[in-house]
């Protein structure tokens, strides 16, 4: 069951108006990482037993390392961005919060399903670089601050982590950078105790077996994630030079998804189906166009389509 709010992917709806295998198809709709990080054979117990403690404390240890958290500061392992997402605004009584739009909409979803009113004067939410225009969001003020980094490992020096704990959350996603989305896993980074009572929310073994040992693993290689940053710039440059070579205009992103303006985005949407590639329209921005990064041996599909 999905929530039927507006997101990327949806290539099985494409396929169903113009046709061909799905193997055919080059999705760019979302800003998931095209070279994921590749996964080696996993131990028997990640697979036949119950994830242990240590291996969540190795997971967590190497994302403390990895994102910089301050001493005193907890971080807490979850089973994708979206389930902390959704758990989030029933961790305080309802009151008013202010979330920096457009952006994701799993934010504004999950607030007014629990009855907060949306509008200044509250807490704050920023997607931070921001999905889709990669805007940078300020530095906290005080109040409830909550900073959706899912985006931000391409730009580490941007993050806000150096500022998590007390009021100020930070929100991590494994599945974007590293490429395996399908892994569901992400992290919560702030104040113990508020840590713990999602901890509670959550429920034992959150996190499973596999995810465990990949995301530490992944975690631990800094020089994975150095090379993987500058292969996405390298890859986002060529996108735009392809794309405004085609007549749109660079507005914004980063280098894991673009954005383009051009004068219709449905009609810059349906001739790329033609040739079986997805990309991303928003209903509140008909001249937006949004791709994420083909694959290398995919880009002669697209360049041949433009």
């Amino acid at each position: 069951m999905t929530s039927g709010r507006d997101h990327g992917g949806g290539v099985d709806a494409a396929r169903a108006r113009w046709g061909g295998a799905r193997e055919d198809w080059l999705d760019l709709s979302t800003g998931i990482n095209p070279l994921p990080y590749t996964v080696g054979v996993l131990p028997s117990r990640a697979w036949a037993a119950l994830p242990d403690e240590g291996a969540r404390e190795r997971l967590e240890a190497a994302a403390r390392a990895f994102w910089g958290v301050p001493e005193g500061v907890g971080i807490l392992a979850a089973p994708g961005a979206s389930s902390l997402i959704a758990r989030l605004p029933g961790l305080w009584p309802a009151g008013r919060v202010e979330i920096a739009e457009p952006t994701y909409n799993e934010w504004r979803a999950a607030f007014e399903g629990a009855g907060w009113e949306q509008g200044p004067g509250g807490g704050r939410v920023f997607v931070h670089p921001n999905n889709p225009d990669g805007r940078l969001a300020p530095p906290p003020e005080p109040g409830l601050t909550i900073y959706d980094e899912s985006f931000c490992d391409v730009m580490p020096e941007a993050s806000h982590v150096g500022q998590a704990g007390g009021d100020v959350l930070v929100l991590k996603s494994f599945g974007k950078f590293w490429g395996l989305a399908g892994l569901r896993l992400g992290f919560l980074i702030g104040e113990p105790a508020l840590l713990a009572r999602m901890a509670e929310a959550l429920g034992p073994w959150p996190v499973s077996g596999p995810a465990l040992e990949i995301g530490a693993e992944a975690l631990e290689d800094a020089a994975w994630a150095e090379a993987t940053r500058a292969r996405l710039a390298t890859d986002a440059a060529r996108l735009d030079a392809l794309m405004t070579g085609a007549g749109a205009r660079v507005t914004g992103g980063t280098t894991l998804f673009r954005l383009y303006e051009v004068e219709d985005a449905a009609a810059w949407q349906a001739p790329l189906a033609e040739h079986y590639i997805w990309t991303r329209t928003f209903p509140y921005a008909p001249r937006w166009l949004r791709l994420g990064l083909p694959a290398p041996e995919r880009w002669a599909q697209l360049e041949a389509a433009l």
